[in-house]
């Protein structure tokens, strides 16, 4: 299974974390790995990223599990799980009203080890996420 994740901690509130992830309509104006994207974030709701890391390829997700203010699952693949990618966002606050940032992509399926091969090293683009929230979340334009 191919994995990528990153996590990180900033001065921010749960809620203020939770408001700028939902509003995707406003994800390019803050994170550099986004070339575009489009979409709802609500359950059942589609979501279609184009990457800067795979600019020539859109990924079209359905948004399968949202818990305000703590947790947004995306999914999407091959019908009848013969190949899954599913990222999840996470959010927790500390115990000194912190935010602790958690985003992982797991791939799974039959065809996971062969599909897996063309998909190149996110791991950059995930820390470059984190960084580019962390700064966005702790500004006064959030």
């Amino acid at each position: 299974m191919k994995s990528f994740s990153t996590t990180i901690q900033f001065n921010a509130s749960t809620q203020k974390v939770w408001d700028i992830l939902t509003k995707i309509s406003e994800w390019t104006e803050w994170n550099t790995t986004i070339e575009n994207i489009e979409g709802t974030i609500a359950p059942g709701s589609k979501v279609t990223v184009r990457a800067k890391a795979i600019p020539e390829r859109a990924f079209p997700l359905k948004v399968s599990d949202v818990v305000p203010n703590k947790l947004m699952v995306w999914s999407g693949g091959i019908p009848l799980g013969l190949f899954t990618g599913k990222r999840t966002f996470t959010i927790t606050s500390n115990e000194e009203n912190a935010t602790n940032f958690f985003m992982s992509e797991n791939f799974t399926g039959l065809l996971a080890p062969l599909i897996t091969r063309s998909i190149p090293d996110l791991q950059p683009s995930f820390d470059e996420f984190s960084t580019c929230l962390k700064k966005h979340a702790e500004s006064a334009e959030a």
